[in-house]
């Protein structure tokens, strides 16, 4: 088995973090999403630490699968709370423990953390395999439903 190195990611990962975005969202929303937007937005996540921090997976010296975490404080338990978002492995790299890499490594700056309080993230109710792994991981989504409002593109 190949062996799987996580790194915070660098602004030289933008174009792969932007391709895998854009697959993320087709694949799981059978949305496109304006290129161009994505790529500021990443960018912008790139070059400002505060707004986000991009993780990439990598066998040998190829990036297969990425993740990002923003996060939200909770006044209850006065910490932050890491959400892990934007979500994707390469299709041929699925299923060999990348995801569960990228979530070990984010758990474990957690529990290392006395600023973060836990790991939350969200999946589209359609995404069975998804939610599979990460009831696999320990995660559980009985708590919590999730609404939104979004403005269209």
């Amino acid at each position: 088995m190949n062996k799987i190195k996580i790194r915070k990611a660098k602004f030289t990962d933008l174009e792969t973090l932007i391709e895998f975005n854009l697959n993320m969202a087709l694949e799981t929303e059978e949305l496109h999403l304006p290129a161009e937007k994505l790529k500021v937005g990443i960018a912008s996540g790139l070059k400002y630490g505060r707004k986000c921090t991009y993780f990439v997976a990598e066998i040998k010296t190829e990036i297969v699968g990425s993740l990002m975490i923003t996060k939200e404080w909770s006044d209850w338990r006065n910490c932050w709370i890491a959400w892990i978002q934007s979500v994707y492995v390469k299709e041929n790299f699925r299923r060999m423990g990348v995801y569960s890499s990228l979530y070990q490594h984010i758990k474990n700056i957690v529990n290392l953390s006395s600023e973060f309080g836990g790991i939350r993230l969200y999946v589209d109710k359609t995404n069975i395999n998804a939610q599979k792994t990460y009831a696999s991981l320990g995660m559980n989504g009985e708590h919590y439903q999730l609404f939104e409002w979004m403005k269209d593109y």
